[in-house]
């Protein structure tokens, strides 16, 4: 929800260039071999693999279109037996890229580019990880906001403006309030 928030929202608002990057929550959470989370994390390593292969041929412009299709599938459609092939061929990329999924070489890039997200705002987050650089150029990282539907482009914008302006206090770390209900996906993008 938050990168829907950001791309349908803040970003034609506010010019944002956004480029993705990896989280792995199988080298993040280190779940236990054979439970069902390390399935689904697992599965979600090796669709990065695919996504890597992607940036390294195409750039990080190309990530994007297929991170949506990802999305399409896991939280839309609530299918996790998709293949990187299909999903690629969705996008109109080169299948040849699948062969990545199962190809662990990619590990230690997608280990890096997470580590460096991770470095901007600590270990003991987990995902979404917002980044940009603060009034005095330096990079700042946030993990959050953790939201459940996109609010209206009022709302939306003044809370983008309001984690910049956060950004910019010195000794800023945390808000945290409990969740109380599930993510509304709303319409299939």
């Amino acid at each position: 929800m938050t990168a829907r928030w950001v791309v349908d929202e803040v970003q034609p608002a506010r010019d944002l260039k956004i480029t993705w990057q990896p989280i792995s929550l199988l080298f993040k959470n280190n779940p236990e071999p054979g439970s069902d989370y390390h399935e689904r994390s697992y599965f979600t390593l090796r669709l990065l693999r695919v996504l890597e292969s992607v940036r390294a041929a195409k750039g990080d412009d190309a990530v994007e279109p297929l991170y949506w299709e990802y999305c399409r599938r896991i939280h839309h459609d609530e299918n996790t037996d998709f293949t990187a092939a299909e999903a690629l061929e969705a996008v109109g990329y080169d299948t040849a890229h699948a062969a990545a999924f199962d190809d662990d070489s990619w590990d230690a890039g997608i280990r890096e580019r997470m580590d460096q997200g991770l470095a901007l705002c600590g270990d003991d987050v987990g995902t979404p990880i917002i980044a940009f650089k603060d009034r005095n150029g330096d990079k700042q990282g946030y993990f959050g906001p953790v939201i459940t539907r996109v609010p209206p482009t009022e709302d939306s914008l003044a809370m983008w403006d309001a984690l910049v302006a956060m950004m910019n206090v010195a000794g800023f770390w945390e808000l945290k309030r409990t969740r109380t209900e599930r993510p509304e996906f709303g319409l299939r993008p």
